[in-house]
Parts: structure tokens; sequence; C-alpha cells
């Protein structure tokens, strides 16, 4: 049974999670799946990415057959392991969208816990139902948050909440999560909010969007001197060229973009 369907449209891929009977929790054939997704819409001529969950939840995270595989596997090899430059495999899942060169927009419905959380913390953008739930549900298991979350959550919310997350695997609404900064913002329908946004985006200078994305890496893993040069660095293979040209003339003659 097939765990990630991916759809192009538009210039857009469309990557949804289609274990939606399990409330597309997470088992080796998901991770794999989304690793492949991932993959696949890294190397393909896109300009936005939508990732969705079917049915009633985007991702409740790691099924129970999984944990209950963890106690039959040596936890040294199996995380220890760097597989995906700097990541292991299950580390991968949630960072590999921040590694696509593209905006990618998360819609959120029912719940986003442990993984599932940390998958959509790699986005760039997270659009919630505002009746959805988020934890950082690990430590509910005796864990802590593995799968990227120490990189993505502390660029989101401040410490001390940071750690109340953490601490108490506590379940807390859209509303709140989005006050925190875990969601950017709140819709009744998050999936066909989410596709609107990548269609505006990918009617954007997809040269400039790709150098965004590059540039706001940069800025936020870099120090004042690298994030300077990349402003400039990244404005020079921009300024000039066909598809800043092309943004210039349909301002220019009030149509919109097309870009080659």
């Amino acid at each position: 049974m097939s765990r990630v369907s991916v759809e192009y449209k538009d210039h857009i891929a469309h990557v949804t999670l289609t274990r939606g009977d399990k409330m597309n929790a997470l088992d080796d054939a998901m991770i794999k799946a989304i690793l492949s997704a991932g993959q696949e819409v890294a190397a393909a001529d896109i300009r936005a990415v939508v990732l969705s969950g079917e049915g009633k939840s985007f991702c409740a995270g790691l099924d129970m057959a999984s944990f209950a595989s963890m106690a039959q596997t040596d936890p040294t090899e199996w995380l220890m392991t760097r597989s995906h430059e700097d990541a292991n495999e299950l580390q991968e899942i949630a960072l590999i969208w921040r590694r696509v060169p593209v905006p990618v927009i998360c819609a959120i419905q029912g719940v986003a816990y442990g993984g599932g959380l940390q998958i959509a913390l790699g986005a760039d953008i997270r659009i919630a139902h505002p009746e959805a739930k988020l934890s950082v549900m690990e430590m509910k298991w005796g864990l802590i948050p593995d799968m990227g979350g120490m990189v993505l959550l502390p660029e989101l919310v401040r410490s001390d909440v940071l750690r109340l997350l953490t601490y108490t695997a506590r379940p807390i609404g859209a509303p709140q999560a989005a006050d925190w900064g875990l969601v950017t913002k709140l819709s009744d329908d998050p999936l066909t909010e989410a596709l609107a946004l990548a269609e505006d985006i990918a009617g954007k200078s997809p040269s400039a969007i790709r150098a965004a994305k590059r540039l706001i890496d940069v800025a936020e893993t870099r120090d004042r001197a690298h994030v300077l040069m990349a402003e400039s660095s990244e404005q020079v293979d921009l300024i000039g060229k066909p598809d800043q040209m092309e943004v210039v003339m349909a301002q220019m003659q009030g149509r919109k973009p097309e870009f080659k």
C-alpha cells in the first residue's frame, strides 16, 4: 500500500501522506516514502511544495509497531549513522523539507504529534485548522525529540516554551501554537489555503524565490559577515537576469509575468 503520493500541477508539487486510516502514523515504509518524495520534489522543476496528510489528521507520529521494534534494534547503529549529510534517516524526514530548494507549505488538520510535528516544522510555512492539536510527544514515551526537532524548534519558539513543550508532552491547540510560533496562521480549510499560497509563490520569479530560501537559511544559521556577503552574492546573480527582467516588464505592462 502506498504511503505517500506526489502530484504536479502548475509548477506546484503536492505531497500527501496517504495512510489516513492510521492517522498517517510513521512506520518504516512511511519514513522511506517520505524521504523518496522529498528527494523527488527537490530535484523537480517546481516553484513550491504543499505537504499534507489525508484523512482526519496530518500525522500522529510513530506508530505502535515502530515503538515495539525499538526494543529489538541497536539504537547506536540505527541513530548514530549519518546517512543523509549531517542527519540520520529519521531526522531527514523533517530536514529534507529544508533542503528542498523552493518554499514548502504544510497544511495541518487533526493532530501533528511527535515525529509528525517535526515533519511539519521542516516546512517553511504551516497553516493549521483552528481545532488541530500539536505536541512534542516524545516525553510521553520516555524519549526526547530526535527527528530534527532540536534544530527546528529553537528557530521558532522561546526557550521557556521549548522546555515546556518538551518536558510535558502536552498537546496544545492550534491557536496557542500560533501564538508561540509553531504555526504560521490558522484556516478553516488549511489545504485550500496552502494550495492558494503555493500558487501565489509560483507566480513569483523562480530564481528569486530559490535565492530567498537559500538566503534565509544562511541568515538563520551564519554570522553577520556571512549573511551580508550572501545578500550581495545572491542579488548579483538576480539583477538583470531573464527572470528579473520579466518581472520588471510585467510590472510596467500591467500583466502577470511569464517565466521560461
